[in-house]
């Protein structure tokens, strides 16, 4: 079985974006975890974490990943920056996926993210919020098999870089 192409890291990373170049390159199909949890259960992130809180979203969102993990067509997912928070995730990741980290410098993703309204954790001050969140979790993601750095290379680049690091590392590839 080829393994799958997972993406993690910090929210605005760009995982979305190059997880969809990197689909169209290898002709995979793409799967974005917080896409899957909210058409699964009818209910936007934002109002699963205001109406029934952070927890009950890690716990669909695990579900989601376990169930996508288990798919045997390979699949490039990209996910939630908060999915590395569980270690049974991360092992679900690594047994089933090739994982890649997307990083981009503290700064960058203030930028990114300073008008970005749909994302529960960061209400209120951003800059405040990007800080504590990122200075929580930037070690969470060093497992990976690979780390890019997104701060100053476009999405084109970054998806061709990967796939053509994913087709050297990986025997199994056709």
């Amino acid at each position: 079985m080829q393994r799958h192409i997972v993406l993690i890291g910090f929210m605005g990373t760009g995982k979305s974006t190059v997880g969809k170049l990197i689909a169209e390159r290898l002709q995979w199909e793409t799967v974005d975890t917080d896409d899957y949890v909210e058409g699964r259960y009818g209910m936007r992130i934002a109002d699963m974490f205001r109406v029934r809180g952070e927890r009950y979203f890690r716990e669909r969102e695990h579900e989601a990943l376990m169930q996508l993990m288990q798919r045997e067509r390979p699949l490039v997912v990209t996910t939630g920056g908060g999915i590395v928070l569980r270690a049974d995730n991360v092992a679900q990741m690594m047994d089933n996926g090739w994982v890649v980290a997307l990083t981009a410098t503290r700064d960058v993703l203030v930028q990114r993210l300073k008008n970005d309204t749909t994302r529960p954790l960061l209400a209120g001050d951003v800059e405040a919020k990007v800080t504590a969140i990122w200075g929580e979790r930037r070690t969470a993601y060093d497992f990976a098999h690979l780390k890019v750095d997104t701060s100053h290379r476009s999405p084109e680049a970054i998806a061709a870089h990967i796939v053509t690091t994913f087709k050297a590392s990986c025997a199994d590839f056709e």
